[in-house]
């Protein structure tokens, strides 16, 4: 029987949360029109060996040596028998159901999706802080819209997470994939590359569809759970976006300095600096600190895409 679907878990060097990831996958049962791909991005523990113990028909193991997640998602797509590509990080789980649904929401919903999603529901390591508001826990990819299912209209406001967004082969192939610009290369936070498909996506008269039965749970580790995560994460936000709107629109160089003057102008207020610098358990300051990193990253990135 022909693979209607490919479920891809990309990994780096987190045999643990591997295990279980292919676990929800292939425990439950595949049915013969699916499989499930783990890419095994430059790991050095025993990846390979785990996924030996599951290894089957469909259930496959890819080595990529080049370090970084758009390089193991590419290969993941390019290696993939499926129609339809559907991505889960090693550090989540698949709910019960997960690859069916997808299946389901590509095949009965008109017009057809370019690619399919849901939610992704948090399972904490570690207590969750005070300080932490559900505004700013948004980037530990935490995804619960309200009033689906339904077509995302804005995936800048409301998005597909790449922990579990399933795409159209076809599509892939056309917009070559995840560019090599956005997204982790080991420790770096660099994010967007699910985002910036889903853009292109749309731009190209598709949609984008947000199912809540397609759900997922995700472990929050406890490592992330400290405000200098934060700090990084929304810091290197900011990186992301400006990179982003240079992949979306050719900019001058003196389009890039009034994208660097209007995101410096935000920086003004004395008010927000002695935010940043001033130690707070406030959730709205900490939201507030979060919010200026994201600005002085826009600004570093913008600057840094300008030498590119």
């Amino acid at each position: 029987m022909p693979i209607k679907i490919s479920a891809v878990i990309c990994t780096h060097n987190r045999v643990g949360y591997a295990r279980r990831a292919l676990a929800s996958l292939v425990e439950p049962g595949i049915s013969d029109d699916q499989e499930v791909l783990v890419v095994d991005n430059a790991s050095t523990d025993a990846t390979a060996k785990v996924v030996s113990e599951f290894a089957s028909e469909r259930v496959r193991y890819l080595y990529v040596p080049t370090l970084g997640l758009s390089h193991a998602r590419n290969a993941g797509w390019q290696g993939a028998r499926g129609e339809y590509v559907a991505y889960l990080d090693d550090d989540a789980v698949a709910c019960p159901g997960w690859l069916g649904r997808i299946v389901e929401a590509f095949e009965t919903v008109r017009p057809r999706p370019g690619c399919v999603g849901g939610k992704v529901l948090p399972r904490w390591e570690s207590p969750r802080p005070p300080w932490l508001s559900d505004a700013v826990a948004l980037s530990l990819t935490i995804v619960d819209w309200p009033d689906g299912p339904r077509v995302l209209r804005d995936v800048r406001q409301e998005w597909l997470a790449g922990t579990n967004i399933a795409v159209r082969r076809v599509l892939l192939q056309r917009f070559d994939g995840f560019t090599p610009r956005l997204d982790r290369v080991g420790k770096r936070l660099v994010s967007n590359g699910d985002i910036y498909l889903q853009l292109l996506i749309a731009a190209g008269g598709d949609t984008c569809w947000y199912d809540p039965s397609v759900a997922v749970v995700h472990h929050i580790l406890a490592s992330r759970l400290a405000k200098r995560w934060f700090y990084r994460r929304y810091y290197s936000q900011g990186v992301s976006d400006a990179v982003m709107e240079t992949l979306l629109h050719t900019l001058s160089p003196r389009q890039r300095l009034g994208y660097v003057c209007r995101h410096a102008r935000a920086l003004r207020s004395p008010g927000r600096w002695r935010a940043l610098l001033s130690p707070t358990d406030d959730p709205e300051q900490f939201a507030a600190k979060c919010s200026t990193l994201t600005i002085i990253g826009r600004i570093a990135g913008m600057l840094g895409a300008a030498g590119a």
